[in-house]
C-alpha cells in the first residue's frame, strides 16, 4: 500500500460559522482571519494504491460552478486535483475508486464535470461510493443544509451507473461507547459519524505499522480539538460534541494518525493529553511516516 495527500486547492469560509460558539478572540489564534473575517482552509484530498486498486478519497469543489459561486469561497494558491494527481503521475482515468465521505460540495464537487452542456463523471473509470441514509439525505435536503447539497455534484453520479453503496449501521454507536465501523477493503474500515450530516463517512487505514484516519469534517483541523468548538454547519452539534469525546479518547489510547482534510497549515498529528485535555502533538506530513 501507497499513500499520498492530494491538495485540490485553498478557499476560505467564515471564520465564526467554523467554529460557532467559540469567540474569535480564541480561535483567531489558531485560524487567523483576514479582513473580512474569513480563515483558509484546504481541501485535502487522500489517494491510496493498494492491491491493484487506486482510491481517491474526496475531491474538493471542481471548476464547473459559475464564477459567482467560487467568488463567495475566494479560491486561492496553484494546487488542483489534477496537478497534485499528476505530481505522482496519475490521470483521473486512473482512479478505480471514488470514495465519498459526504456529498456537501467542498469535498464532491470535483466527481463531476461539464463537457459542453452535459454533465459527465470527472472519473469515468472509478466506481462511486456513498451510503443510502446519506445519499437520501442529500437527495431530499433540508432548509437549512441544501445549498450544501448541489444537485449538479450528485444526481449525475448515479445517472451514470458508476454508483455504489456502502452498507451503513443502524446505530450511532457500538455497545462499548466506540463509533461503529465496517470494512471497505483489506486495510481499510470505515467510522460512521451522524454529527456534521446524516452518516458522514471517515476511512480508517491500516499503513506502515500506523491507524490513519481521515477527519472529513468531524475534525476539520487542529483548532477543532477542544470538545465544544463544533462548526456552525454541523446538523446536530450536540451529536458531534460527544462523537468527538469518543473518537478522541480512542485515537489517543490507540495513538492513530489523524490526517485533515481542512486545516491548511496541519496535514497529520497524533494525540497527547494535557491538563487541558487531549490535544495535538508535534505535526508531521504522510511522507514522515
Amino acid at each position: 500500500m501507497q499513500l499520498y495527500s492530494i491538495n485540490a486547492g485553498n478557499f476560505k469560509l467564515d471564520g465564526g460559522a467554523m467554529f460557532g460558539v467559540v469567540p474569535k478572540s480564541i480561535w483567531n489564534r489558531t485560524n487567523p482571519a483576514d479582513e473580512n473575517n474569513m480563515c483558509s482552509w484546504s481541501m485535502r484530498c487522500l489517494l491510496i494504491e493498494d492491491e491493484g486498486r487506486l482510491i481517491l478519497i474526496d475531491n474538493g469543489m471542481g471548476d464547473k460552478q459559475d464564477p459567482k459561486f467560487f467568488g463567495h469561497y475566494y479560491l486561492h494558491g496553484n494546487d488542483t486535483l489534477e496537478k497534485s494527481l499528476a505530481a505522482y503521475g496519475f490521470t483521473p482515468d486512473d482512479i478505480t475508486d471514488v470514495f465519498l465521505t459526504h456529498l456537501h460540495f467542498d469535498h464532491c464537487g470535483g466527481s463531476i464535470k461539464k463537457v459542453g452542456d452535459k454533465l459527465i463523471p470527472a472519473f469515468k473509470n472509478a466506481k462511486y461510493w456513498s451510503n443510502e441514509a446519506h445519499w437520501n439525505w442529500a437527495t431530499m435536503p433540508n432548509e437549512r443544509e441544501k445549498a450544501s447539497f448541489l444537485k449538479e455534484n450528485i444526481l449525475p453520479i448515479e445517472a451514470s451507473g458508476q454508483l455504489s453503496m456502502l452498507e451503513a449501521p443502524a446505530t450511532h454507536f457500538t455497545n462499548n461507547g466506540l463509533l461503529h465501523s465496517v470494512s471497505f477493503a483489506n486495510n481499510i474500515d470505515v467510522r460512521f459519524v451522524h454529527g456534521h450530516t446524516e452518516k458522514m463517512m471517515l476511512p480508517q487505514i491500516h499503513y506502515k505499522g500506523h491507524t490513519i484516519v481521515y477527519m472529513a469534517d468531524l475534525l476539520p483541523s487542529v483548532g477543532h480539538l477542544p470538545l465544544p468548538y463544533v462548526m456552525s454547519y454541523d446538523m446536530f452539534p450536540l451529536t458531534t460534541l460527544t462523537e468527538k469525546k469518543s473518537f478522541l479518547q480512542e485515537a489517543f489510547d490507540k495513538q492513530y494518525v489523524l490526517f485533515f482534510e481542512h486545516d491548511a497549515v496541519h496535514e497529520c498529528v497524533k494525540l497527547i493529553q494535557t491538563e487541558k485535555g487531549i490535544r495535538a502533538g508535534e505535526a508531521f506530513t504522510l511522507a514522515d511516516l
